[in-house]
């Protein structure tokens, strides 16, 4: 049974403002024409860094000290003298998605990865690699966030970052398009690169340590592992995406 209480946090959530910050994020979100930004607080110097960004932004900096900046962010943000306060972007569905997809891309569905830090880097890659979206779980993930954000370095004002309720249901939907679900296991006998992927792939990847599900893993088409070496067991979730992205693209 749902629980109305836990919908309404996360719709809170959803609909609250944070601080975005650091040059990479902040330009990123300027030139996004999706991402409603409340207030813009920049230092001088650091101005000069994101001002081409504005394009045609109604947007007036508050130029402050770099001191007081670090006062209106959480304690040891690495702002580098520039942020903006932000509402989490507008949803997209998985089906609007689909709908709307113009190119077969290469799909990243995230189970239970709950890290905001690996939840941003694997967007970083997927911005890199050209990936569609990536796709997460409404629980057992982060939510979009300034940590989130951060660590995207920009990728999540260009990758979209889909929130589905049911994984399993989102990979079935996914096979009735074409994708071929593939989950990423390091005891998998085949690798990635004997797969011969195509940008038509849904690649699976589990938390850090637990690894797939043993239900997701059922569900996959088929399962892969990345060519590493035996001196160690596996690599960062973060790591492991961008890897395997890299040889779906090199694939294609």
């Amino acid at each position: 049974m749902s629980n109305p209480k836990r919908k309404s946090e996360l719709s809170e959530n959803r609909g609250r403002a944070y601080w975005l910050y650091g040059v990479h994020a902040v330009r990123a979100a300027l030139s996004n024409p999706h991402r409603n930004i409340r207030r813009f607080i920049t230092t001088a110097p650091a101005l000069e860094n994101v001002a081409d960004a504005l394009g045609v932004r109604k947007l007036t900096p508050e130029i402050i000290s770099s001191q007081e900046i670090s006062k209106i962010l959480a304690e040891g943000a690495v702002h580098q003298g520039v942020a903006i306060e932000v509402l989490p972007l507008p949803e997209l569905s998985l089906e609007e998605y689909l709908a709307q997809a113009k190119a077969q891309k290469p799909l990243l569905l995230l189970d239970q990865v709950t890290d905001p830090h690996n939840v941003g880097a694997i967007l970083r890659s997927a911005a890199a690699f050209e990936a569609g979206a990536v796709i997460v779980t409404r629980d057992h993930a982060p939510q979009e966030s300034a940590v989130l954000a951060k660590a995207s370095s920009g990728g999540i004002e260009i990758v979209p970052l889909i929130t589905v309720t049911n994984l399993s249901q989102s990979m079935e939907m996914l096979k009735k398009q074409g994708y071929w679900c593939i989950g990423l296991d390091g005891e998998a006998k085949q690798t990635i690169v004997q797969a011969k992927l195509n940008n038509k792939t849904a690649l699976v990847l589990g938390a850090e340590g637990k690894g797939l599900r043993r239900l997701t893993g059922e569900r996959c088409d088929l399962l892969v592992r990345l060519p590493i070496s035996s001196a160690m067991e596996s690599l960062n979730v973060s790591n492991a995406a961008a890897i395997a992205l890299y040889a779906i693209v090199q694939g294609s």
